[in-house]
């Protein structure tokens, strides 16, 4: 059983091979861990912002330093290919530097207008002690979205890191020793997944920031339920984008094959449905699917892959059971698998599949795939398209193709979603809020809203004048 269990072997799904070992921590360890949390937070809650947003900087230095050796390494844990995942330590980069900048503005008091014989302002104070537990999908840009501003707030934090990519946790830790972070600040715990969900109820644990599964989700909630621990939710996407007649047809093509398919399709805020006005919609179909064609599926150690496999056979299967459900019910797949050789049913490989004649009746067009399949329906009017984005249990983006910035306002108004893009899709702006509608989750990270869900408001009302 998962509770009995005393350690973790992460297997990469290039080859299968045993990546590492890890001990988990045992009750002890996590006790040990979070008083010496609570400790550390206490001095440095006292340490200058000066001082916090020097130290987080060294902690960028420091990670940017051993980027080549992080991206290998990561590839080997999930499985995107190694001439991406350099891509992710900038992102991590370009995310921190954006944070640690934001910092001052972001955390200064708030000063109503003056009154005669008062002085009055808000202070942000910092929670306590955040308990992060991060994705294996983007391991790195993820869990900085939390750690880092949390840091920068005055808070200390303990991470748990996903099974799949336990050594990241490490990298944050190594990162933060050399760049002179006290310690206890930051800490991280390898932890089964009955120990992870336990001390989401501990008393010494004053916000829980938690990215994965809308199941996962529910059960983090139903744990922090007992007491009043502040919770922050990024989960599940299954997100739209809507090709205007007006678009431009061969930029919308190439951000949209890779919005569905970069890193397999496993990203929460991946194109998972498309919806094409008719005008153009035979157009727009053939292109998409030549260009999918020419994705070079293999072992993500290889310099010339550019599709990897799943996670892991299991999430490949299930991909899989929905691509032939859609089948069965009369959609078209219009991507031979036989010219993909490396997949293979039984396997973390798997070809990227374009279907069409699909509808909201089929599984793909209305739960998250979470790998590389996209559906594409045709559409007559803005009104339908609307129709069509909003029905999904999900909010977390939507993109719009379109020269007409007017309609894309107009139309990004109604849509229900945290993020709407006009003719980009796939990417988080560290200077606006990351965050979900629905099922997609709550909460806020990035920006300078983000700060305020690590921080609460202290009022201070001082007579000067007696």
């Amino acid at each position: 059983m998962d509770n009995e269990a005393t350690s973790h072997a992460i297997i990469s799904p290039a080859d299968g091979h045993v990546v590492a070992v890890r001990a988990l921590a045992d009750r002890t360890a996590i006790d040990r861990a979070f008083d010496r949390a609570v400790a550390a937070q206490r001095l440095w809650r006292g340490v200058s912002l000066e001082e916090r947003m020097a130290i987080c900087s060294r902690f960028v230095d420091a990670f940017v330093a051993r980027g080549e050796a992080l991206a290998a390494e990561l590839t080997a844990q999930m499985g995107r290919p190694v001439s991406q995942t350099p891509g992710e330590i900038r992102g991590f980069a370009e995310r921190s530097r954006a944070m640690i900048a934001l910092a001052e503005r972001a955390l200064a008091p708030v000063r109503p207008e003056p009154t005669p014989g008062f002085e009055r302002f808000i202070r942000r104070e910092p929670l306590g002690v955040i308990y992060v537990i991060g994705a294996w999908n983007y391991p790195y840009l993820i869990t900085v979205n939390s750690v880092v501003p949390a840091l920068l707030a005055g808070n200390a934090v303990v991470l748990k890191q996903a099974p799949q990519t336990m050594l990241c946790a490490e990298r944050f830790a190594e990162a933060f020793a050399e760049a002179g972070l006290p310690e206890g600040v930051f800490q991280f715990l390898h932890l089964s997944n009955a120990d992870a969900e336990s001390v989401i109820g501990d008393e010494r644990v004053d916000f829980i920031a938690f990215t994965g599964s809308v199941a996962t989700g529910h059960r983090v909630v139903q744990a922090a339920s007992r007491r009043f621990a502040g919770v922050g939710l990024e989960l599940g996407g299954k997100d739209p984008a809507y090709v205007r007649r007006d678009a431009d047809l061969d930029h919308a093509v190439a951000n949209l094959v890779d919005g569905a398919f970069f890193n397999s399709g496993q990203s929460c805020c991946a194109i998972e449905r498309i919806y094409v006005d008719a005008a153009i919609y035979g157009t727009f179909v053939e292109r998409f699917a030549m260009l999918t064609r020419q994705y070079r599926l293999g072992n993500p150690l290889d310099a010339g892959t550019t599709l990897g496999p799943l996670v892991n056979a299991k999430a490949a299967g299930f991909v899989r059971s929905q691509i032939a459900q859609a089948t069965m019910q009369g959609a078209q797949a219009l991507i031979d698998e036989a010219t993909f050789p490396a997949s293979a049913p039984g396997t973390p490989y798997l070809a990227p599949q374009v279907l069409i004649d699909v509808d909201h009746g089929m599984d793909v067009m209305r739960h998250e795939s979470f790998g590389p399949v996209v559906g594409i329906m045709k559409v007559t009017s803005d009104d339908e398209a609307l129709g069509l984005m909003n029905d999904s249990p999900y909010g977390l983006t939507a993109s719009l193709w379109t020269r007409d910035i007017d309609a894309a306002r107009a139309l990004g108004d109604a849509i229900e979603a945290g993020t709407v893009f006009m003719n980009r899709c796939d990417y988080l702006d560290p200077l606006l809020a990351w965050v979900g509608t629905k099922e997609s989750g709550r909460g806020c990270t990035l920006s300078r809203i983000g700060f305020e869900h690590l921080t609460r408001p202290k009022s201070f009302h001082l007579r000067t004048a007696i």
